[in-house]
């Protein structure tokens, strides 16, 4: 399955819809569960925010009644000065502890969904998606955003707080003077509004680099080995520097464009300061203001800035944050599911049955597979042979329903495969294919998964599949890790590790993909061995390209574009002189 880093985006591509808050509260049903910590961080940021004017609400009778006049007590200025910062400090730390149990305990919800959703989606998304952007997107952006959102959230409230609170004693101060700050607002939200516009589609442009340059990364680690031999190294170097250059650029001008909001706020503001002292001096004369209540306005004022700057520089992580969680709603809401039916059955005895069979894949001009009609029996032994592209896998797919039809009928046991419960579906097949995938996990837990683990009959399938000995060299038996998909092991006992797998599910129909093609001679002789053994009564399917693999097959089904050439057992077919004997002929078999 080919990914392109065309074809790596996730699904959110959309601009977004609705305002912030609306867009915010999609995310409610994963990080607006904990209404009591919720309830506890707004209270924190309001007994904080409520402690901003009181710092220039002290300075005012120190001025007045303290230096000039002597009627404040020594003792009173440091009690008020611990108690203030002492609360200040508290409500922080509480604030702080609050946002992390919010922030990690909605993650979990959501990387659970996205997670659960990659576990049922529908197969088109794993040939539309690498698999580096889905794990970056479920381990890496979920991550940063929900991080920069929820701690946004607290600044919105802390900041819009204060801001409401320097604002009402100001107003209290002198409120002509007042209204010249509020002046500076509406430009200072308009700043915002330009900037992060330009901020949420470089965002979204980061996004893609990043994707690209991953998967840039995941080709060069799976394809090391024909890298090397084909001394590609300064090609894809090139290709990793392109991308690299275009993230950097981009990252530039996200900096750019988000740097910009704060030098913006503070000449705003510095013009309302300068326009505030400007008009307080003339009217000082004339009003007879006292020195304490001007120090105290003009320190509410500076103070005011810090809110002013921190919100207008909200914008960008809100932005950032907000694209990130978007991505993955946009994974968990618009990824279709699988389709399932109904029907469920505890062990088919493995009638198969197919009728105008038509599979052909969206991209491709004429069909993958046509059948117009094919019987197994149950406990029968069917080899599927053609030359490459005939419809092998394709039609074992089918089965499966990795592979979904495109017309006709496919039964097992009279019953049509859409109509069946898919995990009971799948229950009824076992695999051993040429391509092994092993979990890091235990040697046992490959062995039986999906299914409890019962030691004694690992070890009985360890033994059957002639792994007996490889156990006991491990150092902690079947207990062992295997490692990242196993690649310490050799192909032979990655193979035989997949036999044991499927005579452990013990399924009523047994699907063979070439399950011997990488053992050596003596391996192989004992391997077949077990699979005779676990072929006995039941349905099996053995796809083969060397035809001395199949000579025991109860009927051997020989595939042609697509569709069935000839039917019958070795000797028959070779006797007809047909597609079957040609590829025979071509020496498509064991020599041995």
């Amino acid at each position: 399955m080919i990914n392109t880093p065309e074809s790596n985006h996730i699904a959110a591509t959309a601009p977004p819809v609705g305002s912030i808050w609306q867009r915010l509260r999609r995310f409610s049903p994963y990080f607006g569960t904990l209404r009591g910590t919720w309830l506890l961080v707004g209270f924190c940021a309001v007994l904080g925010s409520a402690t901003e004017p009181m710092i220039p609400a002290l300075l005012k009778p120190l001025l007045d009644r303290g230096f000039q006049q002597g009627q404040i007590e020594i003792w009173e200025v440091p009690a008020a000065l611990l108690l203030l910062f002492g609360v200040r400090g508290l409500t922080g730390y509480l604030s702080q502890l609050g946002l992390t149990r919010i922030t990690h305990h909605g993650l979990q919800r959501l990387r659970q969904a996205m997670f659960a959703k990659i576990l049922e989606a529908d197969l088109k998304l794993f040939s539309q998606q690498s698999s580096s952007a889905l794990s970056n997107t479920v381990v890496y952006e979920v991550q940063n955003g929900a991080a920069l959102l929820v701690n946004v959230m607290l600044s919105l409230l802390r900041n819009g707080l204060t801001l409401l609170a320097l604002t009402g004693y100001l107003f209290y101060l002198n409120w002509k003077l007042t209204l010249i700050v509020a002046a500076i607002f509406p430009a200072v939200t308009w700043v915002m509004k330009v900037l992060s516009r330009r901020v949420h589609k470089l965002t979204k442009a980061t996004q893609h680099a990043t994707d690209d340059l991953a998967y840039v990364v995941e080709e060069n680690v799976l394809a090391h080995r024909d890298i090397r031999l084909y001394a590609a190294q300064n090609t894809q170097a090139q290709r990793f520097e392109n991308l690299s250059h275009t993230l950097r650029q981009l990252a530039m001008k996200s900096t750019v464009a988000g740097a910009a909001m704060t030098p913006i706020t503070q000449m705003l503001a510095a013009v309302a300061l300068s326009a505030v002292i400007s008009v307080a001096l003339m009217q000082s004369a004339s009003s007879g203001t006292s020195v304490g209540s001007f120090v105290a306005f003009v320190t509410a004022m500076l103070m005011i800035i810090a809110p002013v700057r921190q919100l207008s520089e909200v914008s960008v992580p809100i932005t950032r944050g907000l694209v990130a969680l978007e991505r993955a709603l946009a994974l968990i809401e618009q990824t279709t599911d699988e389709s399932s039916g109904k029907f469920t059955m505890q062990r088919a005895s493995g009638s198969l049955s197919f009728s105008e069979l038509v599979v052909q894949y969206p991209s491709a001009s004429e069909p993958a597979l046509q059948l117009e009609s094919l019987t197994v029996k149950p406990g029968e032994t069917v080899a599927l042979v053609g030359s490459s592209g005939s419809g092998k896998t394709t039609l074992v797919n089918v089965l499966t329903r990795f592979v979904d039809i495109t017309a006709g009928r496919v039964e097992l046991d009279g019953h049509e495969l859409r109509d069946w419960n898919l995990a009971a579906l799948r229950a009824q097949f076992a695999l051993v294919s040429q391509q092994v995938v092993m979990i890091n996990d235990s040697v046992a837990a490959n062995v039986a998964l999906g299914l409890r683990i019962d030691r004694d009959r690992v070890l009985d399938c360890l033994k059957s599949a002639n792994l007996t000995d490889f156990v006991q060299a491990l150092p902690k038996g079947i207990d062992t890790l295997v490692g990242h998909n196993a690649t310490q092991l050799s192909g032979g006992q990655r193979q035989r590790l997949a036999i044991a797998r499927a005579l452990y599910k013990d399924a009523p129909i047994l699907i063979l993909d070439e399950a011997t093609s990488a053992l050596d001679t003596e391996s192989e002789r004992s391997v077949q061995d077990a699979l005779v053994r676990l072929m006995a009564n039941r349905t099996t399917l053995v796809i083969a390209h060397r035809l001395s693999t199949v000579h025991h097959a109860d009927r051997i089904v020989v595939l042609d574009r697509g569709r069935v050439a000839e039917s019958g057992t070795h000797q028959q077919l070779i006797q007809s002189d047909g597609v079957y004997a040609r590829l025979y002929r071509l020496g498509l078999h064991d020599a041995a």
